[in-house]
């Protein structure tokens, strides 16, 4: 798999863009994550031509129709961001992003938890930064997050599993957008859409089982929607401990009553927090090399993301 093309906010990879001259370099992001990703930078504030260093932004009024004014003065620049990210975001169109990470709490580029000033000069958590809010409404279906966020380990897999999903996705759309296509794709992710929603997983099955019969293109943009809806939904311990325990049913013959009890073992000692994900997979994969059960060796579940990046060993 090529390298998955990921937008950022340019701080983030250690340019010297921020308010006050620095950066917020996160290393994981540059240099581990970046192994995988081809990143495209970019910072709001300076694409739309203010200077290093500068006085603060803020946001103020309404939540649902915020201004972008800089802290001191006042200047409202709201209009000048509006039209310079309505430009921006066209260029991005033509990126082919896979997903974006913002800078956490900025007026221009948080997510989400922006301090918005009310008529009185008093905050709340409530805004969400200009760029990324036309970002999201532009692009509402791919993964975006923000780098305080990515710290929770849990949040941190859900995001880079998002990613590469949303990838093999669009691979599927460019090389094999058939019926058959649709239907592959589905059932070597069953498992993994299992460990975020098995409702969600079972509606994308009744889905692809209308393949041939619905307009491929209405089809295939409703099974987008619960595809990217069921991997934003966290994936926890008890449901990866209910796709374990589903897999180890293809090896009803294969395996001894002792080597199940080991598994059941393991298993729940990932349930109670006592061993990392990888210790029932890593024996789940041993079983199934040896073995080679149909369809099971074939599930994304089993490598959905490079081991490289540690995401679920609790490294």
């Amino acid at each position: 798999m090529e390298k998955i093309r990921l937008g950022i906010s340019a701080c983030l990879l250690g340019q010297n863009v921020r308010y006050d001259g620095g950066h917020q370099l996160d290393r994981f992001l540059r240099d581990t994550l970046g192994r995988f990703v081809d990143y495209v930078p970019v910072c709001p504030e300076v694409e739309m031509g203010l200077p290093v260093p500068r006085d603060t932004l803020r946001l103020v009024g309404d939540a649902e129709a915020p201004r972008l004014v800089f802290s001191k003065s006042g200047e409202d620049v709201t209009e000048r961001m509006t039209c310079w990210a309505e430009k921006r975001l066209a260029g991005l169109e033509r990126e082919g992003l896979c997903g974006f990470i913002f800078k956490a709490r900025s007026p221009s580029s948080g997510m989400a938890r922006v301090k918005l000033y009310d008529r009185r000069g008093v905050p709340n958590k409530n805004g969400v930064g200009l760029f990324a809010r036309l970002f999201m409404e532009r692009f509402p279906l791919l993964p975006v997050e923000e780098d305080g966020r990515l710290h929770d380990p849990r949040l941190r897999e859900n995001f880079i599993e998002a990613i590469f999903t949303f990838r093999r996705w669009r691979d599927l759309l460019e090389q094999n957008a058939t019926s058959a296509g649709l239907v592959a794709f589905h059932a070597r992710h069953k498992l993994l859409m299992m460990s975020h929603s098995v409702e969600l997983a079972r509606r994308m099955g009744t889905l692809t089982a209308e393949a041939g019969k619905r307009p491929a293109v209405e089809l295939f943009g409703d099974y987008q929607q619960l595809l990217m809806q069921t991997v934003r939904t966290l994936a926890t311990p008890a449901k990866h401990c209910n796709v374990l325990q589903h897999a180890l049913g293809y090896f009803k013959r294969q395996l001894s009553r002792d080597e199940k009890q080991e598994m059941l073992q393991i298993i729940d000692q990932y349930r109670h927090g006592l061993v990392p994900l990888a210790v029932p997979l890593t024996l789940l994969n041993h079983y199934v090399r040896k073995y080679q059960p149909p369809w099971l060796d074939e599930q994304v579940y089993l490598h959905p993301h490079p081991i490289e990046l540690h995401l679920r060993s609790g490294l």
